[in-house]
């Protein structure tokens, strides 16, 4: 995030789920560095258990199958101001997505799973002390806009992202609750690694971007703290495009 960008979120409790590597790790410490207490999840038992040092969050292990899990963490919190909806996986376990239980199991992680954390913690961020209320930003993707045949499961649970954001931020607005989200491209994360070294992956993807190349995680966290800051108060339900110009090409 450019050294030019200040953004306040002291005194703030933040929740980045998956916030354990990639784009997720680079919205937790773009929280941390303005200030907020941030919890990140993972899937692995213990923050010790990276190669890379989390010690500057608070560390929860979370699989978003588990029901009960999800539920557990929200009431661990006895406040919150910011939901950052990051979490998620494609072609879960390496299965193929075309299969009806891989389909499902892919629309629990990336969208229900979402979902149950966001209603289950609307009561902290109802009670928000963050200037403009509470905020939740999700995590959509350009599979929420494109058919992209590998990912059927992935790509419908990203798309009810979307329509998620929408729904959540029209009904909770009462509650002085916004939601939006950010739809990143094409990123240089360890999810999409095995895709860069196929050049008939990657030539159609950086010859239809405009700006010619992929984008970084690092290219994400500045977007997403504006959404859940003050300077944002009166935008929600929308979902901001950060790739590259991609998707108007």
């Amino acid at each position: 995030m450019s050294a030019r960008v200040r953004f306040d979120f002291n005194e703030c409790n933040v929740l980045v789920t998956g916030g354990s590597n990639g784009i997720g790790l680079a919205i937790a410490s773009a929280f941390a560095d303005a200030g907020a207490a941030v919890t990140i999840t993972g899937t692995r038992a213990h923050a010790a258990d990276y190669e890379h040092d989390l010690s500057r969050f608070t560390y929860r292990a979370l699989q978003l199958t588990d029901t009960a899990a999800i539920d557990a963490l929200a009431a661990s919190f006895s406040g919150l101001d910011v939901l950052i909806n990051n979490a998620g996986a494609a072609l879960p376990g390496g299965r193929d997505e075309w299969e009806p239980e891989v389909f499902a199991e892919s629309l629990q992680i990336n969208l229900v799973g979402a979902f149950r954390l966001a209603t289950a913690c609307r009561a902290q961020l109802a009670a928000a002390r963050l200037a403009g209320g509470g905020a939740i930003v999700n995590l959509a993707s350009m599979s929420s806009y494109f058919g992209i045949a590998m990912v059927p499961g992935y790509g419908a649970a990203k798309a009810g992202i979307v329509q998620m954001t929408k729904t959540l931020a029209a009904t909770w607005a009462a509650d002085g609750i916004r939601v939006n989200a950010v739809a990143p491209g094409h990123i240089s994360t360890n999810m999409t690694a095995p895709m860069e070294s196929i050049e008939s992956i990657m030539a159609p993807i950086i010859a239809r971007t405009p700006m010619r190349r992929w984008g970084t995680a690092d290219e994400i966290p500045g977007a997403v703290l504006f959404l859940a800051s003050p300077a944002a108060a009166f935008i929600t339900g929308q979902t901001l495009p950060i790739d590259g110009g991609y998707s108007i090409a």
